[in-house]
């Protein structure tokens, strides 16, 4: 059985939605039956497997609606229909009918999500496979569920606090440029048809605004390929690898960033730790969650380790960017037999560590774009103010 996407006449209005059928051509008897007129049946393909972000709300709405009807007892058939359109999660939902059609057919739920990395990455299908063998599918998809919306809340926090310096940057950009490209000549252009010696500060912003109205499109397709030449250096594995290694050493933006992984790595271990997903294949899923390549090779290197018989502690020492702290705190829960607890409390050591990161950062990343623009703010001014002041000296 297969999930079929289509648009239908009803009473001369269209609407749409799914049909679970074995064919398009059963899908559309079904909706014959049901006194609609079928316009198109299409099947649902599985578009969510390139990366996970963009289905941070959908998915956190999905788990939680999952872990409450899982939890009412419902069969997971019907959880999986209920849940297959919550509001504002439309996108998720085609990808949530197809990982249906396929229990129906007998599959596990864990081997229904992998053909779905995007929405449902590999720590969530290792975490719902043990959830699944060890009959605790409902306690595991709450705690999948917190995980999501925990990782959603770090994110809008993260974006909320850079709205302001990006808008203030992009402000000041449109600005200057409005100013460069039509104010600054009519304004010292007086100057020039008055023959007047121009100080070099003024004939400097002249000639930059010369530049600006006469080569701008130039200069536009210039930095627009520039743009797409980077975009695709990035693409090499070896350079991003790379640039993660050496963002991971910067002063402020590395203190950030490795106070991320950690808290990320440590929560996500903690989540599968806790549902009973073995020491190997947790490490490999939490390696899988990172961006960082540098974060996901030390990860699976690690991973390495335990395959070898060395405890996650031991394996996971030799991490540079993992705190001594949250090294400390796994090895104490390793010896006290509550590793999910003690990775629990080391991700909201780390998150907390994350938060205090970010404002400092924000704290000097404020004052030097103010500082830059009003530097370049004085620049105008000047260039603009000396010419009137060497006139008015000379006509005095």
């Amino acid at each position: 059985m297969a999930a079929y996407e289509y648009r239908a006449l009803d009473q001369e209005r269209e609407v749409r939605g799914l049909v679970q059928a074995d064919t398009a051509r059963q899908a559309r008897a079904q909706l014959r039956e049901r006194g609609l007129l079928p316009l198109s049946v299409d099947p649902v393909a599985s578009r969510s497997g390139r990366g996970s972000a963009r289905y941070g709300r959908e998915r956190a709405l999905i788990l939680r609606q999952m872990a409450a009807l899982l939890n009412a007892g419902l069969p997971l058939d019907e959880v999986l229909a209920l849940s297959a359109d919550p509001a504002g999660a439309r996108r998720a939902g085609r990808a949530l009918a197809t990982i249906r059609a396929r229990v129906l057919e007998g599959h596990a739920l864990s081997d229904a999500m992998v053909e779905h990395p995007g929405l449902f990455p590999l720590m969530y299908q290792r975490s719902v496979a043990a959830g699944e063998q060890a009959g605790q599918l409902d306690q595991v998809m709450h705690r999948l569920a917190d995980h999501a919306e925990q990782q959603l809340a770090l994110a809008r926090g993260l974006i909320v606090a850079l709205v302001y310096p990006l808008l203030l940057a992009l402000i000041s950009l449109v600005v200057v440029w409005g100013l460069l490209a039509f104010v600054v000549p009519r304004v010292v252009g007086v100057f020039e048809h008055a023959r007047q010696q121009l100080p070099w500060i003024t004939r400097s912003l002249l000639e930059l605004s010369r530049l600006l109205s006469e080569q701008g499109g130039w200069l536009l397709l210039a930095l627009t390929l520039l743009a797409a030449a980077l975009a695709a250096a990035l693409r090499t594995e070896s350079l991003r690898a790379r640039i993660d290694r050496r963002l991971l050493g910067l002063p402020l933006i590395g203190r950030l960033l490795r106070s991320r992984a950690s808290a990320l790595f440590s929560r996500t271990l903690a989540i599968l730790v806790s549902s009973a997903v073995p020491a190997v294949d947790a490490l490999r899923a939490a390696a899988e969650v990172s961006s960082n390549r540098k974060v996901r090779a030390d990860l699976m290197a690690a991973a390495d380790r335990v395959r070898e018989g060395a405890s996650i502690s031991a394996a996971l020492e030799p991490l540079e960017w993992l705190p001594s702290l949250t090294l400390r705190l796994i090895r104490g829960g390793e010896h006290a037999g509550e590793l999910g607890d003690m990775l629990e409390h080391a991700a909201a050591l780390q998150e907390a560590d994350l938060a205090d990161a970010g404002q400092v950062l924000l704290a000097v990343l404020q004052p030097l774009l103010i500082l830059l623009v009003g530097l370049v703010v004085l620049y105008i001014v000047l260039a603009i103010l000396l010419p009137i002041m060497n006139l008015s000296q000379l006509l005095g």
